[in-house]
């Protein structure tokens, strides 16, 4: 798929010859750095806006062969969650979540019931009465969720749906789209900027970077092990500090970043490959987190002591089936 904006020598390529397959029911993130195509992307798959070149299927139906009137009865299969909500000021949360079903001409008593139990579902139901005003981000967006799913969508679009929300209200609705996503089984696409997001609840990611997919694969094989420096940067930036500051070559010994997960992440791995040698080591930084419920870490530790032993380690660190990575870090 390609789509450019401007015509002629203004044109400027947006989506650049991308090809993204999401599976049934899964959660697939697209992360990337702002202007890197993600949004556009995410609206080239309900025709928001038109590929140039290229087709967009859903759930088997060739979108961009549709006519107007198949467009829309299509779309409707298709819900939206946006950053900033986009709910109607002068509507009530019930209001909003019912809008969608009246511009269906649904009897009366079909769109209450539909609308109580969504705001139940989103746990909105008594501030039902409320405008948009009067509810905390979280809740505008929890309104903005309900009314994504109205139509009993089959896909769920999410356009930086937590990017406006701290961070305990991310948590909540992230927990949210968890549930809708177990519960419905509706598949979910999600784009952001955040690591941290992608981390807790997809199942597969892209990287995005100038209109292209520069990497992509389940969520623990890209975070875990990432091949593009797109991708290396952009977990740098979640981490709590600089990698880089504080290595520096007067402290000597071998700087190295460690990966690791499942099983190994809860045996003492690194204190056994140092055991019986006169090799220290120091953790310069660490992230010991989960992703999907697989246990992983991620390391940055100095070295000290012989050369030859500080190799040995290194090895023993390999066949526990750890990863080692000494190309991008200062020694």
């Amino acid at each position: 798929m390609c789509k450019s904006y401007g015509s002629g020598k203004h044109s400027v390529p947006v989506i650049d010859r991308v090809s993204l397959e999401v599976a049934k029911g899964e959660i697939f993130g697209i992360i990337g750095r702002s202007g890197a195509g993600k949004s556009t992307l995410l609206r080239c798959i309900n025709l928001l806006a038109r590929p140039d070149s290229g087709t967009v299927t859903v759930a088997g139906v060739d979108m961009t062969r549709l006519g107007t009137k198949q467009l829309q009865a299509q779309r409707r299969k298709i819900g939206m969650i946006f950053q900033h909500f986009n709910l109607l000021s002068t509507a009530t949360a019930r209001e909003n979540v019912a809008f969608p079903l009246k511009l269906q001409k649904l009897p009366r008593e079909d769109i209450r019931r539909r609308v109580d139990e969504l705001l139940e579902t989103v746990g909105m139901h008594e501030h039902a009465d409320k405008y948009p005003a009067q509810l905390s981000g979280g809740q505008q967006q929890r309104v903005g969720i309900a009314r994504a799913l109205a139509n009993h969508p089959d896909v769920l679009l999410c356009d930086e749906a937590t990017s406006a929300l701290d961070q305990e209200t991310t948590r909540s609705v992230l927990a949210l789209l968890k549930d809708i996503n177990r519960k419905l089984g509706v598949t979910i696409l999600l784009v952001t900027h955040e690591m941290d997001v992608v981390r807790s609840i997809c199942d597969r990611v892209a990287v995005m970077h100038r209109g292209r997919i520069v990497e992509s694969g389940t969520t623990p094989e890209v975070l875990l092990k990432p091949r593009h420096p797109v991708t290396r940067e952009l977990l740098r930036q979640t981490e709590e500090a600089d990698e880089r500051s504080g290595f520096g070559t007067d402290a000597g010994g071998t700087v190295v970043r460690l990966f690791y997960s499942g099983e190994s992440a809860g045996e003492p791995v690194l204190s056994e490959a140092v055991s019986g040698t006169s090799v220290r080591f120091v953790i310069l930084h660490g992230i010991v987190s989960r992703i999907r419920d697989v246990p992983y870490g991620r390391l940055t530790i100095r070295l000290t002591g012989p050369s030859d032993e500080v190799q040995a380690v290194i090895e023993k660190l390999g066949q526990r089936g750890w990863e080692v990575d000494r190309s991008d870090v200062a020694g």
